[in-house]
């Protein structure tokens, strides 16, 4: 370039065409750019002791609980290497390795940092190593010297879990607020929305929140929040500014078909807990669709089919739980949806290497449907909490199964806080169906498989019942847990296999079985011969 002006067609014309003035300029040009060049790189300002004690905390917490807590035995040694060695996510050009008993953090091929390695389980010893490592990391590399310390949790832990498994995983303070919202509820107001043309209009408002109560409709237009117009911002933005605390207040502008002036109201916010549980009546079959299972579950399902079946009285024939693409939630909640269905017995059992994570869940309720006839949808989308209830239930003698076989999600994970309100998602126990096999990488098999089939309900009914033996056959092998390797599992899961159904193949099925009793009752037997779960 500049610092060779012979091949620089514009400069050489200028140094030819003002031989004195120009090549001054040019000498002069030459030596800025050699010294900037040159120069030093300002290295970021120190990080503080308060920055650094944070760092070393959030780093202890979470090596601390994955190396206790993680299914598998995992050396502090390999989750701090790892945690290093994500830094790279910020900038490729660090690199770390170990060369002998010395840790070592490169910058594009250039040693920057060694420490002595410490003892493979030495806490202490390796959260501050990695701490030195951040540090030094930002004093070379420009992007590290700007990445948020948000930025640096999430390239360690990344990092970290990477190493581990598909399902834990780390939130930063913001992801890990909405988490928590659909785990646990939030203070909202109680409205689904779109924004359309620019407009936040309302698209529902859900039924005992501040929204209803205050007569908001489907279709009114929010044009201001507390006084600040909505037109222009993102989706996220109007959340943001719509939930807060309960019981603090947001103002709205509100537009809204035939009425000239703008509506102005004050709305309280309330605790909000996302609906999980739809409901439909028709031609006596009650049905529930399950999204996902947060704290609120097993309350609105136990409550919504209290209200229906008295209201329904002898009409009703025979329930629906739909669980198609519900990917899990709440270990807890789907044990209780499961126990309001069931008198007693096992409903699921957990496995882990930490003492919490061993558990025996039993039914010790009534059954609140009394003995209704259930049918539960599943499909290659339902996983985790959602397998463990279809499990419960088939295991149970007590619904027929009908679908695909579902995902294979039999790992439970454990969410934990860290102090700078970060969450990390861990696995730490397996889950056992009743019957005692794991779902783990097999999933539940239902009874009446939909799976690829262009047949008519009733004719896959007569299909299943003309192959009882067959089947029977199949469901002995699924719940033989000593005997299966991969490859067998593999196969046993190809006599359904798992897809994703929203067709209403399996509601039609559903019909055939219950207006018919005694094909529910010879589809519900066909899983039979599982002495562990009828105990």
């Amino acid at each position: 370039m500049v610092t060779n002006p012979k091949k620089s067609p514009k400069l050489v014309v200028m140094v030819d065409s003002y031989p004195h003035v120009a090549r001054r300029a040019a000498v002069l040009l030459l030596l800025i750019v050699v010294a900037a060049c040159a120069a030093p790189r300002v290295p970021p300002a120190p990080i503080s002791k308060a920055d650094r004690d944070e760092l070393i905390e959030v780093f202890l917490a979470g090596y601390r609980n994955i190396s206790e807590r993680y299914i598998e035995p995992v050396s502090v040694k390999s989750l701090a290497l790892n945690g290093i060695d994500g830094l790279s996510s910020i900038d490729p050009a660090l690199k770390s390795r170990v060369d002998g008993g010395v840790v070592i953090l490169d910058y594009s091929g250039d040693r920057i940092k060694t420490l002595l390695a410490p003892s493979t389980d030495d806490l202490i010893g390796w959260t501050r190593a990695t701490a030195v490592m951040v540090e030094a990391a930002r004093h070379v590399s420009p992007d590290m010297a700007v990445a948020s310390k948000e930025k640096v949790y999430e390239a360690v832990f990344d990092g970290v879990l990477s190493g581990l498994d598909l399902f834990s995983r780390y939130a930063g303070a913001d992801e890990a607020k909405k988490n928590r919202a659909r785990r646990d509820g939030y203070g909202g107001i109680g409205i689904k929305f779109r924004v359309r043309n620019n407009r936040l209009v309302i698209t529902a408002t859900l039924p005992g929140t501040p929204a209803s109560n205050a007569a908001l409709s489907v279709g009114d237009i929010i044009t201001e929040i507390d006084d600040k117009p909505v037109t222009g911002r993102g989706k996220r933005e109007i959340v943001s500014m719509l939930r807060g605390p309960t019981q603090s207040t947001v103002a709205l502008s509100i537009s809204r078909a035939g009425r000239a002036a703008p509506i102005r109201l004050t709305l309280t916010r309330a605790h909000i807990v996302p609906v999980t549980v739809t409901e439909k009546r028709e031609s006596g079959i009650l049905y529930f669709s399950i999204s996902s299972f947060n704290q609120d579950t097993s309350h609105s399902l136990s409550k919504k089919l209290t209200r229906a079946r008295k209201e329904m009285g002898k009409r009703l024939k025979g329930i629906v739980l739909d669980l198609r693409g519900n990917p899990g939630g709440l270990l807890k909640q789907s044990v209780k949806v499961a126990d309001l269905l069931l008198t007693h017995g096992d409903i699921v059992s957990t496995r882990g290497r930490h003492l919490d994570s061993l558990h025996k869940y039993q039914a010790v309720g009534h059954d609140l449907a009394a003995g209704i006839p259930i049918v539960v949808f599943i499909d290659g989308k339902s996983a985790s909490a959602a397998e463990i209830v279809a499990a419960a239930l088939q295991d149970r003698n007590r619904a027929v199964l009908i679908g695909t076989s579902s995902y294979g999600k039999g790992t439970v994970q454990t969410v934990i806080r860290l102090p700078n309100d970060g969450e990390i998602t861990l696995t730490w126990s397996r889950f056992l169906a009743p019957s005692g096999y794991p779902l783990h990488g097999l999933g539940v098999r239902p009874t009446i498989c939909t799976s690829s089939t262009a047949r008519s309900a009733l004719s896959l009914v007569q299909k299943t019942l003309n192959t009882e033996a067959e089947l029977k056959a199949t469901f002995a092998s699924w719940r033989r847990p000593t005997l299966q390797t991969e490859s067998t599992r593999r196969a046993l899961r190809k006599t359904c296999p798992p897809e994703r159904h929203k067709a209403n193949l399996e509601m039609a099925v559903a019909r055939q079985i219950f207006d018919i009793p005694t094909l529910y009752t010879k589809t519900l037997d066909l899983p039979a011969g599982m002495s562990q779960a009828r105990q």
